[in-house]
């Protein structure tokens, strides 16, 4: 029976607060979504804007752009990938041990169990009894969470994490690529920058968001660092094409 409050809420529970099964492998592809995503606008934008500021011609702003774009789509897709994979490896064999110990020695696995709940502010009695009976409905599951801080349920998928950076790095890109190329000559460059401090806002935002953290810096910190990077990529370009 599931206990719940006058407003349909159930005890300890916030609506804000994520508690559900699942987690952990939404969070890592949003969280390599709203990274891709940022990636791709600040990296994208400083190719094109430092090409522009070696030439007008639109062609080879756009030849850039787009090979900017591919190359760094493959490269987030096989990073993440990668990374996740290794994660992934090394949570599988972590939980491959504790089943072996589960199966090998279950009294001191249950002696372990509860002495870390014991750690944790349970007395002995108390915590040689939640050690039971959760061993008894999942030991693998108690042992991992409790002792490995894992989810064997909720191990994060490499492919999810890899098509979420791809396609959000794409996404991204596309935008101070179209911006600088469709946009009139005279005022590409500073109608670039300002859509792209724009998304970058808006990406500073959706980070701190997923994060918990505070949105207000998260936005000015995203924005001026990717101004930053468009400044001095501009001034290269423009360094250079005075040279060629």
């Amino acid at each position: 029976m599931t206990i719940t409050t006058g407003d349909g809420v159930e005890p300890g529970q916030h609506p804000d607060e994520p508690h559900q099964r699942g987690l952990n492998d939404r969070m890592n592809w949003l969280r390599a979504g709203v990274l891709g995503a940022n990636d791709g606008i600040v990296s994208t934008a400083g190719i094109v804007l430092g090409v522009a500021g070696a030439t007008t011609d639109r062609t080879a702003i756009l030849v850039a752009g787009v090979a900017g774009l591919v190359a760094g789509a493959m490269s987030m897709a096989a990073g993440e990938y990668v990374s996740v994979s290794t994660q992934r490896d090394s949570e599988e064999a972590l939980l491959e041990t504790e089943r072996r110990e589960l199966a090998e020695d279950p009294d001191d696995e249950l002696a372990e169990l509860a002495d870390l709940y014991v750690r944790k502010g349970l007395d002995q009695d108390l915590a040689l009894q939640v050690a039971r009976q959760l061993t008894a409905e999942d030991a693998l599951g108690a042992h991992a969470e409790t002792e490995l801080g894992i989810d064997p349920d909720d191990l994060t998928s490499p492919w999810n994490a890899a098509w979420a950076s791809m396609l959000s790095f794409t996404l991204g890109a596309l935008l101070p690529l179209l911006t600088i190329v469709l946009v009139a000559e005279g005022v590409r460059v500073p109608v670039t920058v300002a859509a792209v401090a724009a998304a970058l806002a808006l990406t500073g935002w959706a980070s701190a968001r997923l994060g918990y953290g505070p949105r207000g810096r998260a936005v000015v910190r995203n924005v001026a660092g990717g101004l930053f990077a468009m400044a001095v990529t501009y001034l290269v370009g423009t360094a250079l094409g005075t040279q060629i």
